[in-house]
This record gives structure tokens, C-alpha cells and sequence, in this order.
């Protein structure tokens, strides 16, 4: 008996007491659900597995409980006697999206993390790093909810607070002595925290004692930098960026070291491709310091780009949509210097890409993209980038589960946990069909989008 079979009817064994495994009254059992935990033989898939490499066509994907235990070519693969069969062709299979700048919130609304915790589940987003929260209690205890089965969402990876300076928002963490950080860092890290995110007025000597703490901890450390360059933080330790090259201040004229200031005209002007940028770029590569995307929420901010589309307006709340409306009312003529600079961040994040840098994506939710919906634009700016399909649904899949140190989770091979995505359509063909989600496999389960978008009508943004 080959050993994949083997590992499968072991499965099976647990099968009957996995498919009785319902939460009293959970909200992920609530008419949302299309699949629960089995035995499936997904046969004529195209599929995308995370690698990187080209889209397979009619591919079989075993999938028992909540592994992937078996793939091949759906005329050569031997399907084992008591798997469901489910004919995906004309569809393609994705892995789940893991985004790692992803907040649970939306800057001026109040708490809605349950909903938008389901939001992004429909919308294909499996995992997700929240990278700074600004309800971190709440978002911790929804976290381990998700975890017990008694709400739905995506597995959330909780960061904590955001970590500023003396000159930073009051909401949020503001540390100055070593023992004050040290104690701080302890208490998050005992509820379950494994991320800090330090934010834009940071002190050099508070990243350095933050940032050597933490990695005493077995924490890790990312960053929306401005009073520190990236070379400075880099040379520090930390162990990713966020944003990219807009928030590059090492290009910014006059500014004054560990402050947030001096001018942006870099942004306007600079050559991506010149041996300054590169270098900074492979200073972060050789330190192995990652990089997240976050195109879409950049892009909102360009009034002839994409705000918000049918499926957006739908689930905002009746304030939020006024809102909506009414900037669409007053929105202005075409953006041409915020047009080059999106161009400019894109080019940055390909080359670093191609240069070798381990590159993630998230949404960061705000203005009017949602979130879940940003992810999916993500994927469509990515190939406006130059990437391949292929290469972008590496990026917010693999990418992720290796910038968060996951070897269970962004790909679709054997042995994997079966978080994936089927699509309706070639993706290959049509980048539309990345908002065309016909289930969302988590762990196994698999969730009707449809369903869970019904249940959010009028409730994002409340």
C-alpha cells in the first residue's frame, strides 16, 4: 500500500467523530457551509498550487478531512473506494490567500471584527497576520473563537498594539525605558501574541531595545517606518517592512535622524532601477528581511482608480456608503503624480521580487476598500506589476505562510493543510475570475462565499 493511502484511511478512521464535530450554535454552522470535513477526490482541476510554477491542468487533489493527501493527473491518479467525487472542471484551484498586513478594523469606524472577519474568509483570505491592531483584546479573544470553532473567519495571527514614539498617536503603545519594553513585550507575548509591529514615530533606541527584547522572546518584529530609514532597521535586526518604497524615508532630503520628517520628493523622481535603490534592496535581502505589499490601499488613494465596486457598496453600512457617495460626487480629475508613484512602489516591489526578497501581500484595509476585496485587487495589481498569474498567487499564498514561518499552510501539495480556494473560470485566462469564489476550503470545510456575503449585507463599516 503506497503511503499516502496509508496516511488517508487513517484519516478516514476519524472521520465519522470529525463530521459530527459541530459547535453548538457556532456561527460558522449557520447555513454557510457547503462541505464539512470528508473524504473528496476533486477531479479536472487547473490548478495553481502556490510554487510559483505554471498552472497544471486536469489535476486530482485528494483531500481527507483537513489534509491534502494525495495529487496527479486526473487520467493516471487511482481514486481510493469511499471518496466523494466533485467535478471542478472549468474551474481553478488556488491556495487560500494569507495576507499579512491585515486589520481587523477600518480606521475611523468603530470595532467590527466579527463581520470583517467573515468578510475576508469569503473572499478566499484562509490566514491572515494583522500586522498593528488597534482593539488587540478583542482581536485576540476572536482569534481564539475562530480557532474553537465558535465564530468564523479566517486563523488570525494577532500582532498586539502598535509600538510608537513619543510623537505617535495616543491609542497607541508608547514605551520608552528597557524594562518598561521588556515587560510590555512579556505580557503581549503570554496572550498569545508572536508579532510587534512598530509604527512610524519610533525611536532608534526604542527599536533597538524592542526589537532585541523581542527576539529574546522568539518574537518577531515588522515595521511602517519613517522616523527610522530601512537600512537603519535593518541594521538593527528587525525582520520585515511594510509598505515599501513610500515609505522608503532613506530617499527623503534633509531629514533628521530618528525623526519622521524631511522632504518626499524622492517619490516623484527616483529611478527604481538605480544601484541606490538596489542596494537597499539587497541589503534587506541578505538579512533576510521580508517586504509586504500593500498596492490596493495605495491605489484607493488615486481619485480615476478603483474606490469601490457593486459588491463593496452592497455590504457597507448606510454611514459608510453616504460617505462613499459622497466623495464620488466630488471626485476629482485624473491623478497623474499619484498615478507615477503607484507605478513607481509597483516597479519596487517587482524588482525586489526578481532580485530574490521575500515578498508578501495585504490589504490594509481602509477608505473605502474592504477588506478581503483589497486582497483579491492585490492579485489584479500584481499582474499590472509584470507578474505572472502564477507568480502573484505565489506572492499572497506561500509567500505569506513563509513570511510567518508556517510550513502547514500557502500551498497545494501533499501533506498541506487544505486551505484552498475554488474559482469559477481560468484564472490563467481571466484575472476577473479572481472574485469569482465558488467555496472557500478551510481546514477542510468548505464555506459558501456567497452565503457569507448574503449574512454581511449593510454591516461593513459600521
Amino acid at each position: 500500500m503506497k503511503a499516502s493511502y496509508a496516511v488517508a484511511l487513517l484519516l478516514l478512521g476519524g472521520l465519522l467523530l470529525n463530521s459530527l464535530f459541530v459547535v453548538a450554535n457556532s456561527e460558522a454552522s449557520q447555513h454557510v457551509i457547503t462541505y464539512h470535513k470528508g473524504a473528496r477526490a476533486f477531479i479536472n482541476v487547473q490548478l495553481i498550487d502556490g510554487t510559483g510554477e505554471k498552472v497544471k491542468y486536469d489535476q486530482t487533489i485528494l483531500v481527507v478531512n483537513d489534509r491534502i493527501v494525495k495529487i496527479g493527473d486526473t487520467s493516471k491518479l487511482n481514486i481510493p473506494s469511499g471518496y466523494e467525487l466533485v467535478n471542478v472542471k472549468n474551474h481553478t484551484v488556488i491556495p487560500g490567500f494569507i495576507g499579512v498586513h491585515n486589520h481587523l478594523h477600518i480606521s475611523g469606524h468603530k470595532y467590527n471584527g466579527d463581520n470583517i472577519a467573515k468578510l475576508y474568509l469569503a473572499a478566499g483570505v484562509t490566514s491572515i497576520q494583522t500586522v498593528g491592531s488597534a482593539f488587540p483584546e478583542k482581536e485576540i479573544a476572536l482569534a481564539n473563537d475562530i480557532a474553537l470553532g465558535q465564530k468564523l473567519g479566517p486563523e488570525i495571527i494577532a500582532s498586539g498594539p502598535y509600538f510608537t514614539g513619543s510623537d505617535g498617536n495616543n491609542n497607541m503603545q508608547q514605551v520608552n525605558k528597557a524594562k518598561d519594553i521588556a515587560k510590555t513585550l512579556k505580557y503581549w507575548k503570554d496572550k498569545g501574541v508572536k508579532w510587534i509591529k512598530v509604527y512610524r514615530h519610533i525611536e532608534p533606541t526604542q527599536l533597538q531595545t524592542i526589537i532585541t527584547e523581542a527576539h529574546k522572546l522568539k518574537l518577531f518584529v515588522t515595521g511602517h517606518l519613517c522616523s527610522i530609514t530601512f537600512a537603519e532597521a535593518i541594521n538593527m535586526g528587525i525582520d520585515g517592512i511594510q509598505h515599501g518604497l513610500n515609505s522608503a524615508s532613506d530617499f527623503r532630503t534633509n531629514k533628521t535622524f530618528g525623526q519622521c520628517n524631511g522632504g518626499r520628493e524622492y517619490i516623484d523622481i527616483i529611478d527604481v532601477a538605480s544601484p541606490k535603490v538596489k542596494a537597499l534592496q539587497q541589503l534587506m535581502i541578505s538579512n533576510n528581511v521580508f517586504l509586504t505589499s500593500t498596492l490596493s490601499i495605495f491605489e484607493s488613494s488615486i481619485s480615476h482608480r478603483s474606490q469601490a465596486d457593486q459588491r463593496s457598496i452592497l455590504l457597507m453600512s448606510e454611514q459608510m456608503k453616504q460617505r462613499y457617495q459622497s466623495s464620488q460626487q466630488h471626485k476629482g480629475k485624473s491623478d497623474h503624480q499619484r498615478e507615477q508613484r503607484l507605478k513607481r512602489i509597483m516597479a519596487f516591489d517587482y524588482q525586489f521580487y526578481n532580485m530574490g526578497g521575500l515578498l508578501g501581500a495585504g490589504v490594509d484595509a481602509g477608505r473605502f476598500l474592504l477588506p478581503g476585496y483589497g486582497d483579491q485587487r492585490n492579485f489584479k495589481l500584481f499582474l499590472e506589476a509584470g507578474f505572472s498569474t502564477e507568480q502573484a498567487i505565489q506572492v499572497m499564498t506561500y509567500n505569506g505562510a513563509r513570511i510567518l514561518k508556517r510550513n502547514d499552510i500557502g500551498l497545494i501539495k501533499e501533506g498541506k493543510r487544505a486551505d484552498f480556494l475554488i474559482l469559477t473560470g481560468s484564472l490563467k485566462k481571466n484575472p476577473n475570475v479572481i472574485n469569482n469564489i465558488k467555496t472557500v476550503f478551510k481546514q477542510g470545510v468548505g464555506y459558501s462565499t456567497d452565503s457569507i456575503e448574503a449574512s454581511l449585507q449593510h454591516k461593513i463599516g459600521q
